[in-house]
Order: structure tokens, then sequence, then C-alpha cells
């Protein structure tokens, strides 16, 4: 006799989420934030790094744009960037554990926090190219705004540290709830490049790692030729 009580549990499968792409931008882009931190509190001769720091970031911005056009499913922007609409909806429902969806790449909410440290990142990286400090250095576009507007883009390169450190806190905030609210792992799959879920899910890829060099080689020749380019 069937037990009409019975439910079957559905099993559990790795889905590709984070690709190589995807996983070597955020780690290294993290250990790049923190070497311009660090480096520009040091000072002096630690500026040098600073600067080679900004470069290999901004390259690293340019790499992820183009690979969220042409990256993973999970990496694309069309994958994971909503309206207001899925926004609200997502944060009524955030703090109630029986409703919350987990999401396979980024939830409506985490979206918006990409969006946000990309553009903040891509305006300090981007900013520092024009910026003097009156004393030993100058970034290689410079001459093209003069000393008043680079004395102006200092100001806000200099503030949007504060931001960018307020993005960050939040970041962690988020991991930490995700964590300990919901049960649910967020760093694991930024490290494996799949996670574990039950049921049936959307068909789900990683992208090419051999496009992503390519890529990432392109972005970098961009702005080796911008920098060494304005220097002529």
């Amino acid at each position: 006799m069937t037990d009409l009580n019975h439910k079957t549990v559905p099993a559990e499968r790795d889905i590709p989420v984070w690709d190589l792409g995807v996983r070597f931008f955020h780690w290294a882009l993290v250990l790049l934030v923190i070497t311009s931190f660090v480096t520009v509190k040091i000072g002096g001769n630690a500026m040098t790094y600073h600067v080679w720091s900004g470069y290999a970031i901004l390259t690293l911005l340019i790499y992820r744009i183009l690979w969220g056009v042409a990256g993973g499913t999970h990496a694309r922007f069309t994958s994971f960037i909503r309206g207001p609409g899925a926004v609200i909806s997502y944060m009524k429902g955030m703090f109630d554990r029986q409703q919350h969806a987990s999401s396979l790449g980024h939830n409506p909410v985490g979206a918006l926090s990409v969006v946000a440290m990309l553009l903040v990142l891509l305006f300090q990286a981007t900013s520092g190219l024009f910026v003097n400090d009156d004393i030993a250095f100058e970034g290689p576009l410079y001459k093209f705004v003069g000393k008043e507007v680079s004395d102006k883009l200092m100001s806000l390169h200099q503030l949007n540290q504060r931001v960018i450190i307020g993005l960050v806190v939040l970041h962690f905030a988020a991991i930490a709830f995700h964590w300990f609210y919901h049960k649910e792992n967020l760093v694991r799959p930024m490290l494996t490049g799949v996670k574990r879920v039950a049921g049936a899910v959307g068909n789900s890829r990683h992208g090419s790692t051999v496009l992503a060099l390519v890529l990432l080689g392109c972005s970098g020749a961009a702005v080796y030729f911008l920098v060494n380019a304005a220097k002529q």
C-alpha cells in the first residue's frame, strides 16, 4: 500500500555557478583593493605599488565588464540585474526562513551591491589617472585636465575610499547574514565554482577559460596603451 504522506526528497547535485573567469576576478580584486589601501596608508615609495595596483584594478574592471557580456550563465549581467519590482519583492522575503528562495547566482539585492562596487571602483581607478599629490606623483592623464580639475578629482578620490569601505562592510554583513540566518554558504561556490542544490534547475554553464584569458589580456593591453600613450 502506498504511503500517501511520504514525500520524495529531491536529490542534490552540483550546479556550475561561478566560472573561473568570475572567481579569478573576485579574488584578484580582493587582493588588489587590500594592496591599494595598505600602500596609500604607508605612502612614500609604497605609492609606486599603489599606482600599479590601480592599473591592475582598472584592467580587472574592464575585463569584468566584457565578461559580463561574454561569460558563463551567472557571470552575465543579464542573468542577475533585475528591476525595482524584483528587488522589492526579494527584500520583503529576506527575513522569512520558510519562503526565502536561495539564488544560484546573485540575488536581486546582491546584484545591486555588485553593480555599485563595480561603478565605485571604476571611478576610483579612473580618477587615479588624473590626480596629483603636489609632491612627486602625477597621474598619466593629469596633463589633459590641469591642476584645478585634478585637485577636485583628488578630493573625490580620497572621499570615495570611504564609500568603498562602506560597500565592503555591507558585503561582509550580507555574507554573514546568509551564513548564520539562512544557513547558506556563499563563500564555497566562489571557491569551487559549483553550488549544491536540490531539485530541478535551469541550464547553467561556465564560461570559456580561454576566452577569459583573451579578454583579460585585451583589457591589460588597453590599460597599458592608455597609460603609456598619455606619457608621449
